[in-house]
């Protein structure tokens, strides 16, 4: 049978011989060869031979009305049904089956390039059971017959391919001379040292260089230097790989001297390098120009930003120097007429007023995260407790608190302090947006942040605590939320609020390695969630700081060495130790207290400024000091967190931070702490 296909040259005479071998062979009522639409939706009988009886079944037919009896061999399995009307596959079209004179049938799929193309078909007009050897038959020719038109085509392609072939290389390289002469792209052939061996008439329209006048010539030299080393190296890759292609960007010099941009896509041929450049001097313009203008856009909301917060600034400033300068005014008249009745009143005023702007500056450096922190191990599920108190006194009576503790919480390294004000603060928050009342939860739990939250939170992925104060109350739409941390931003009414609440809560997180997140709905309330790393370790104690407190004041002789810029701190510090019984020491700058230190005056402990004049910080002054005096105790003092000196590195025992400005009572407790201890 094999044999009888290769006498046959035609593919049409090829499928008709085999549809009258498989009608005839099985006794079969029709059989034929079809060929199947693109998208499957019909399919077009080309060949059907079949009994006198039966009417012709060629045209196009569609794929639909014969059930998936054909839309299923685009699997590749044959379909073989013994009773179209009884088959899932084809009952609900029987009508169309026998129509086509077709009771029982078996189909072959013939697939190329992965989808149906065409298939076989045999068919009784009775209902029949095919035998295995029917089967493999009907398989059989189909096989052959696909085998004999795959190797005709194949040898037509052949034939066609090899007439045609000399004149396609003869158009190709037409083609690739005028896309040399023509292309407005640079082309370049030049050997693995750089020698020039050909160029396109591009160069003198994007350079100005005429073939004459580089043929020959080294590439390198027209180079500019700060792009020679990396063009040299990929000259160097294109050698050593011989295959890839490499693909950089470098100025080229003009033939009147300027430089322009020009982006290579660079390849190996032999021994040489062939190279396609394209002119990127105007999209690099481009790039820089945008570079240019988003610069200023910053720049100009940079100063919008500081307009706004020094505005804000000034006017809470304003308001309360005008109250400690009109208390120490009055004051002074009071002295000045002998009349001290009145005395307390001005300097409480005063003080008041002082606190207050100290609180402002401490919340304006929490906001631009250069407070000084002191972080340590936290119990934050202690200090929720702990506070528990004070926030029920602060909401009052109308607001039900709830605390929310989980189990097992995980401590956190931060401010303790910081974060009771944070939590007090929202909390008051919360209540000012229920004026009616309402409820606040405080929740505490453990948070794992993976790999795809970790983009949406912000945040490194790991371990953090989370913190959320929620309430009930009138909740804020979109507009206010995107502005809520802003500095000065608050929409409280004039007088009720600074609108450095949330923004020195924000810069609280933020500086202690964590996040906040607010979620609102206008008149359903309200959910701020802060987020702080986890700290493995153990909890601080309380009770260890509570006996440092209890300390004595060491003994006679203590020697405080007062580093500050500041004369009128350096005073003050002074005599609050004289009258404690310290003997004082005084330095403007680094170099005046090293001079000291590198002394043999007795120092027990060194009080000094972080940001010093002349060169030395008072972070350098304290590590020089205790390479000679390792029992130095330090207290850094500072109106500014130097986050080069203490706030991105622990400090060591015997050192502790102390903001400005700060109540002399304070100083004298840490001095005191400082001392006593270990």
């Amino acid at each position: 049978m094999n044999e009888a296909f290769r006498l046959i040259e035609d593919p049409a005479a090829l499928a008709y011989k085999a549809s009258q071998i498989l009608g005839r062979t099985l006794n079969a009522d029709r059989a034929g060869y079809a060929t199947v639409s693109a998208d499957g939706t019909v399919f077009t009988v080309e060949h059907d031979w079949c009994l006198p009886r039966l009417p012709k079944g060629t045209g196009t037919h569609r794929t639909e009305d014969f059930g998936s009896s054909i839309s299923a061999l685009d699997l590749g399995e044959m379909i073989i049904i013994d009773d179209v009307s009884k088959d899932l596959r084809t009952k609900a079209h029987v009508q169309h089956f026998l129509a086509f004179g077709s009771s029982a049938l078996v189909h072959v799929p013939l697939i190329e390039a992965k989808r149906l193309a065409a298939f076989f078909f045999v068919n009784h007009a009775k209902p029949t059971q095919w035998s295995n050897g029917d089967i493999a038959f009907i398989q059989s020719v189909a096989t052959n017959t696909r085998s004999a038109v795959q190797r005709y085509k194949a040898e037509q392609e052949l034939n066609t391919l090899a007439a045609s072939l000399e004149l396609q290389v003869q158009e190709r390289t037409l083609d690739r001379n005028r896309l040399w002469q023509l292309s407005s792209d640079l082309m370049l052939v030049a050997s693995f040292d750089g020698t020039i061996t050909a160029i396109n008439p591009a160069w003198t329209e994007v350079l100005g260089w005429a073939e004459e006048d580089l043929l020959g010539a080294n590439l390198f030299e027209l180079i500019h230097p700060e792009d020679l080393q990396h063009t040299e190296q990929g000259a160097q890759t294109i050698a050593a790989q011989k295959q890839h292609l490499n693909r950089f960007e470098n100025r080229y010099r003009t033939k009147s001297g300027n430089y322009r941009w020009i982006s290579w896509t660079a390849g190996p041929s032999d021994d040489f390098i062939i190279a396609v450049g394209r002119d990127a001097t105007s999209e690099k313009e481009q790039v820089a120009a945008l570079a240019k203008a988003e610069e200023a856009l910053r720049q100009s909301q940079k100063m919008e930003a500081v307009g706004q917060l020094t505005g804000g600034l000034a006017h809470d400033f304003n308001n309360l120097l005008a109250g400690i300068s009109g208390s120490l005014e009055l004051l002074q008249r009071r002295l000045a007429q002998g009349r001290l009745n009145d005395v307390e009143r001005y300097v409480g005023t005063a003080q008041s007023a002082a606190r207050r702007a100290a609180a402002l500056t401490h919340r304006l450096l929490a906001f631009s995260r250069q407070q000084t922190l002191d972080p340590k191990p936290t119990d934050a599920a202690r200090l929720i407790v702990e506070m528990e108190e004070l926030i029920r006194r602060t909401v009052g009576p109308q607001v039900e608190l709830q605390l929310n503790l989980m189990p097992d919480l995980w401590n956190a390294r931060v401010d303790a302090s910081q974060l009771e004000n944070s939590l007090l603060n929202l909390c008051i928050n919360a209540r000012d947006a229920m004026p009616d009342g309402g409820r606040i939860v405080i929740q505490a739990s453990n948070k794992v942040i993976d790999n795809r939250m970790a983009a949406s939170f912000d945040l490194p992925a790991g371990e953090y605590l989370c913190l959320c104060v929620s309430d009930t109350g009138l909740g804020m739409p979109p507009k206010v939320i995107a502005r809520i941390f802003d500095p000065f931003f608050t929409t409280k009414p004039i007088g009720k609020g600074t609108g450095l609440g949330l923004s020195m809560i924000y810069g609280f997180a933020k500086q202690s390695g964590g996040q906040v997140r607010v979620h609102s709905t206008v008149n359903v309330g309200t959910a701020m969630y802060i987020y702080l790393p986890r700290h493995e370790g153990e909890a601080l104690q309380p009770l260890e700081a509570a006996r440092l407190s209890q300390a004595e004041i060491a003994g006679v002789g203590d020697t405080v060495l007062v580093v500050d810029d500041e004369p009128s701190i350096r005073t003050m510090v002074a005599e609050v130790l004289e009258e404690l019984g310290y003997i004082t020491l005084e330095a403007a700058d680094g170099a005046g207290a090293l001079t000291i230190l590198e002394s043999t005056a007795r120092i027990d402990l060194l009080i000094t400024d972080v940001g010093l004049p002349g060169g030395i910080n008072g972070r350098q002054v304290a590590d020089r000091a205790r390479r000679a005096r390792q029992d130095l105790k330090v207290l850094f003092i500072t109106g500014y967190a130097e986050q080069a000196v203490i706030g991105d590195v622990q400090l060591e025992d015997g050192m502790q931070v102390l903001t400005k400005p700060f109540a002399m009572e304070t100083m004298a407790e840490r001095i005191k702490l400082l001392l006593a201890a270990p």
